[in-house]
């Protein structure tokens, strides 16, 4: 079974940051948009994300989430991987289920095939969304993360799908993981529901 794993630089991101305006890729797009409904371990509701996908820089890439998303496969998917000052990951359709067993969350993908890597001019931003991989570059599935701090050094590295939109303080607050443990997180958050708004 492949391992998804991203680098794991952490980057130093200032208490209280906010979604800077005029960031590479930031704005409100035509679409489509990705809500996801963030959850505590325990259900309490912790608020709404808006992700922003770039259809015209990743078309495979945002297919593959919209489908995910319109199929229900994400709803109850856990933040597996949340390192402060870097990124929070999700998308383990697999293994990250959190009414499951999340011993191997980030080590597995979905039933589909994976995808060809659709580099882009999109930098990694505070905000970005990205695919993981593991060392195959064309190895991206079902996983996905959204950076906290700008991490350039995944430019090219990395498939850019997305940009946050709305709801930076929910991200900010989504469970950070064990520094020690490569951002692994015990009793993560969650994504509740995850619909497409087109």
């Amino acid at each position: 079974m492949r391992k998804i794993a991203l680098l794991s630089t952490a980057l130093t991101c200032a208490a209280g940051a906010t979604l800077a305006e005029g960031l590479p890729g930031v704005s409100d797009g035509p679409g489509p948009n990705m809500v996801i409904e963030v959850a505590s371990a325990d259900g309490t509701q912790k608020g709404t994300i808006t992700l922003d996908l770039y259809e015209d820089k990743a078309p495979s890439h945002v297919a593959r989430l919209v489908e995910l998303a319109e199929s229900g496969a994400y709803d109850g998917v856990v933040f597996h991987r949340v390192i402060d000052g870097f990124m929070a990951q999700t998308g383990d359709v697999e293994h990250g289920k959190q009414d499951g067993d999340t011993s191997r969350a980030g080590m597995g993908g979905s039933d589909l095939p994976d995808l060809e890597a659709e580099f882009n001019d999109v930098s990694f931003q505070q905000g970005t969304v990205g695919m993981a991989r593991s060392q195959d570059p064309n190895s991206a599935n079902s996983q996905f993360f959204i950076d906290l701090a700008p991490a350039t050094f995944l430019d090219g590295e990395y498939t850019v799908v997305g940009q946050l939109v709305d709801g930076w303080d929910v991200l900010n607050s989504v469970k950070k993981g064990d520094s020690d443990a490569n951002g692994a997180v015990e009793e993560p958050d969650y994504m509740a529901e995850v619909t497409i708004e087109k």
